[in-house]
């Protein structure tokens, strides 16, 4: 069976080849901003994640397990998505100082071949340690927050403000392994 990864995201690239060793990069473009947040973060994640897989569903003409996912940072019910600039990381980073928020990774695999499709999300707590104005400002000028939902990564520098988690390590990294694992196996039958 042909596999597509829907993401041109390295840590998704690194994480995936723990699972499979062979599989294509087609990277979707699907627009995010189409998917309208309406409070449920867990529904939200799934959405993006199905809308990256069916973007490029259409284009795919052999037989595929595509497998697409979205990571977003959660405070207080509210989405934090990747900074805008250096002055929205610092905001972020400020705003989950000493606080319990929660990372959601959605992931959507669909079979074309005989159109069976599994869309999920997994959440995680993660409690960050209070963090001063000049470690923000240090850790931003790294320029590992800029791409990165919720302004940090936790297997890069922004893992040293990480105090505790509770659930997947790598749905915070960006693809939950072990959910990505079991929906394989119920997909590829």
């Amino acid at each position: 069976m042909n596999f597509i990864l829907a993401s041109a995201s390295d840590r998704r690239k690194e994480l995936l080849n723990r699972l499979i060793k062979e599989y294509e990069v087609i990277p979707s473009s699907f627009d995010e901003d189409s998917i309208v947040f309406t409070g449920d973060v867990g529904k939200y994640v799934k959405e993006l994640s199905l809308g990256k897989a069916e973007y490029i569903r259409n284009d795919i003409k052999k037989p595929s397990i595509i497998i697409a996912a979205d990571t977003v940072v959660s405070l207080e019910d509210k989405v934090l998505g990747k900074p805008k600039d250096k002055g929205d990381a610092f905001k972020m980073l400020q705003s989950l100082s000493g606080k319990t928020h929660q990372v959601y990774s959605g992931i959507t695999v669909i079979n074309t071949e005989n159109n069976k499709l599994i869309s999920d999300y997994v959440c995680t707590d993660v409690t960050f340690s209070v963090i001063s104005k000049e470690e923000i400002d240090e850790y931003i000028n790294t320029g590992e927050p800029m791409d990165k939902a919720g302004s940090y990564g936790i297997q890069g520098f922004g893992g040293v403000f990480v105090e505790k988690i509770d659930g997947c390590y790598y749905s915070v990294v960006g693809l939950p392994l072990n959910k990505l694992k079991n929906i394989l196996r119920d997909i590829v039958k």
